[in-house]
């Protein structure tokens, strides 16, 4: 019997790689495209010689419609673009390159192949310094590049629906975390930067006074979300993904254990982020498995993996992000 084939773009990448694992799990052919800028050829090192992973390492902005990678799929899931927020500041012709135009590209791809069902790693950015909890239908507010580029490319995943017909449903993802969480060398991810610091014997860099709070939500119940939104017969939906259950920088601090130095808080992040997840539960039937605590525990076990990652401290912070501080500080001037 012939299984059922799907599409994975950034599939190297830290969520990408891990839904690959949940579709060969669930008997699916798997088709990764992914053109190694953040993702990494080892995050799917455990399934080399598996017949049903196939790896094209291509620029998503280079697809043509009539690209075989998509022939015969029954699901393009996208997570490819640019992650990381704070160079968005200084690169956002990148981030509209990628994230728009490549998505697009993508896009026409799908509707070409005649796919079931399109799902889109939209970002909670979008919401900007929303009322929490925050609902999918909480005014749309991006408060940088990165956050422009995530929305528009969801903008246009729902424009192909409207006027080409392409079944779509979109995922906004809220603090994923969880084994092969970005280690590039810019400046972003909370647990890529104290993971390398508690490996170094460094203080933690705890932005303001780490009472903000993030929902952070397990990698592999993210994945589940995202088969769930194909799965399904619903069509053009957006649905938070989140645990529910913010947690403070300080409460990850106290799981880590370590001490803490502290930089300046950035403007334009907000305080607290909190998904409403009563729409993807009700609807789709899904829900968090992995406990906070129980997820950093596993990454801890793992911690070695992120030994060449870059170790920031507060001077290369400050560095990093001083075009984040004279842009952004701006607005709130």
């Amino acid at each position: 019997m012939t299984k059922p084939v799907a599409v994975v773009t950034g599939g190297a990448g830290f969520i990408g790689s891990h839904m690959v694992d949940v579709l060969i799990g669930r008997g699916y052919a798997v088709r990764v495209i992914d053109n190694l800028t953040g993702g990494h050829r080892a995050n799917l090192h455990h399934l080399e010689d598996n017949p049903d992973l196939s790896c094209t390492w291509e620029d998503i902005r280079e697809l043509e419609p009539t690209s075989p990678v998509f022939a015969g799929a029954r699901f393009v899931f996208h997570f490819a673009g640019i992650g990381d927020i704070v160079p968005s500041i200084e690169r956002p012709i990148d981030y509209m390159d990628v994230n728009v135009q490549g998505t697009v590209r993508v896009l026409e791809c799908a509707r070409a192949a005649g796919v079931e069902k399109f799902v889109y790693a939209a970002s909670s950015s979008c919401y900007g310094l929303a009322a929490t909890p925050t609902r999918e239908d909480h005014p749309i507010a991006p408060q940088y590049p990165y956050a422009l580029s995530k929305y528009q490319g969801e903008q246009a995943a729902f424009h192909w629906h409207q006027v080409y017909g392409l079944p779509v449903n979109a995922i906004c993802i809220f603090n994923a975390y969880g084994p092969r969480v970005r280690t590039t060398g810019v400046y972003g991810a909370v647990f890529g930067v104290f993971l390398r610091q508690k490996l170094a014997g460094t203080p933690y860099t705890v932005v303001g006074d780490g009472e903000q709070t993030r929902d952070f939500i397990y990698v592999t119940d993210v994945a589940e979300a995202f088969l769930a939104a194909a799965e399904t017969p619903i069509v053009g939906e957006r649905f938070n993904v989140g645990a529910g259950n913010p947690q403070s920088i300080n409460r990850l601090i106290s799981i880590l254990g370590g001490e803490v130095t502290y930089v300046p808080k950035r403007p334009g992040e907000p305080d607290c982020t909190f998904a409403d997840i009563g729409k993807i539960v009700a609807k789709l039937g899904w829900k968090p498995k992995v406990a906070f605590e129980d997820g950093v525990r596993i990454m801890l076990s793992d911690i070695r993996r992120w030994n060449d990652a870059p170790l920031w401290d507060p001077e290369s912070i400050s560095k990093a992000t001083e075009t984040w501080f004279r842009y952004m500080g701006k607005q709130r001037a």
